[in-house]
């Protein structure tokens, strides 16, 4: 038995997430925290060019490295389930450029990166991705690729072989090299005869979600929760400032995605301010960085993720990254402090959202088991108790 398997084998038969009837653990599913990415690693099931670093492993994701080299391409695609992705490479690139003394990746291009990590799964396990919070809030566009695969920001369930992630900044040209983490992945256990009959195993349903909410508050106060837990944006002033929200310059320069603290934020960002309306007007394809209303909390036993585009709202898209991690926003036996900071984007109108407008909703999936650490427990989280904020990139006052 592999030391991955025998860690699944040892969770406790009577242990179950808070609001969730207690399951065996030969039924347990969900999302796999990182004591078992740990386990994963250990049995060759994730592995990497060069050595999985730890600083790479968060409570339940793993961080993904760029490779040594990026291909401009002419558009994105997807290789179908009858082609690997060289295989497809070839007709779309333009030219190669060396990451290891690092290049720029220019805004409207669309690049391929081979990832130094690579797979080789159970059938059991599955795997999604997400960019990273501060990629998302660089309005840096990145998705997963794999081969034979007909979907990004997933492989299924036992995947084996290379990981490419496309890149496309949107509003910042950025500067990168190898080893540089712009996305995340994460990986879903379900037993094998729920293959057939789960599409999303693990995902907690409205009434289980309002029993967590009773229990230990998702957010102050009532929650609204319809297919998920509904978010309003905030467009209330903030003290002293009036501060709403950041809208990004377009030609502002170039970012260095290693670099924290390194910029200066009016040389980037144009701070917004609203009249006594609390109403802002998206211009179409521009950015902006606005945050929920609400307070959130994603509590030890679970991991949540953002609805990125909901056309029964508005066209427009509220989050690219979308990943929130266990523990985010979460102290025991207190009210939950950290907002949702939204990437907001118009897509191809203008569009009006108003002060406390259904904007989004957070979706949350069970872990198979409690992670060995939380996220802002001593482990460099940057985004713990946030309001409005910028990513990590940008010295903040």
């Amino acid at each position: 038995m592999s030391q991955s398997d025998q860690l699944f084998e040892a969770l406790p038969e009577d242990a179950a997430p808070s609001g969730e009837p207690r399951k065996s653990g030969l039924g347990r599913t969900g999302i796999l925290p990182s004591q078992a990415i740990r386990a994963l690693i250990a049995s060759g099931e994730i592995a990497g060019m060069a050595e999985i670093e730890d600083a790479q492993i968060q409570p339940a994701s793993l961080d993904l490295r760029l490779g040594k080299v990026a291909y401009r391409i002419r558009a994105s695609f997807l290789p179908g389930t009858k082609a690997t992705v060289r295989e497809k490479l070839t007709a779309v690139t333009f030219h190669e450029i060396d990451l290891t003394k690092g290049a720029v990746l220019e805004a409207g291009c669309v690049y391929l990166v081979p990832l130094v990590e690579h797979l080789k799964l159970r059938p059991t396990i599955a795997a999604f991705a997400n960019p990273k919070s501060s990629t998302g809030r660089l309005d840096v566009f990145t998705r997963l690729i794999g081969d034979y695969q007909a979907a990004f920001d997933a492989v299924s369930e036992g995947y084996a072989g290379p990981l490419f992630a496309e890149i496309c900044p949107r509003t910042f040209s950025i500067k990168v090299r190898y080893g540089s983490r712009l996305s995340q992945i994460r990986f879903r256990r379900r037993v094998s005869q729920q293959i057939d009959s789960d599409e999303r195993p693990g995902r907690v349903g409205d009434r289980a979600l309002r029993a967590i909410h009773s229990d230990v508050g998702l957010v102050e106060g009532e929650a609204a929760i319809r297919e998920g837990l509904n978010l309003r944006i905030s467009l209330e002033p903030i003290p002293p400032t009036g501060l709403v929200g950041y809208r990004a310059r377009r030609y502002a320069g170039v970012i260095d995605v290693d670099q924290v603290g390194a910029y200066d934020v009016q040389q980037f960002w144009e701070a917004v301010h609203l009249g006594g309306d609390r109403r802002l007007v998206l211009d179409p394809h521009e950015f902006y960085i606005l945050a929920s209303k609400e307070s959130v909390s994603v509590p030890p036993e679970y991991v949540a993720e953002m609805a990125p585009f909901d056309p029964l709202i508005g066209e427009y898209r509220v989050h690219y990254a979308g990943f929130f991690d266990p523990g985010f926003g979460y102290s025991e036996g207190k009210a939950p402090g950290a907002k949702a900071v939204l990437e907001v984007r118009s897509l191809d109108i203008p569009f009006i959202v108003e002060d406390g407008q259904i904007v989004g909703r957070l979706v949350y999936d069970r872990l198979t088991e409690l992670p060995e650490t939380l996220y802002g427990q001593g482990i460099g989280s940057h985004y713990q108790a946030q309001g409005l904020k910028l990513s990590k990139h940008f010295r903040q006052e």
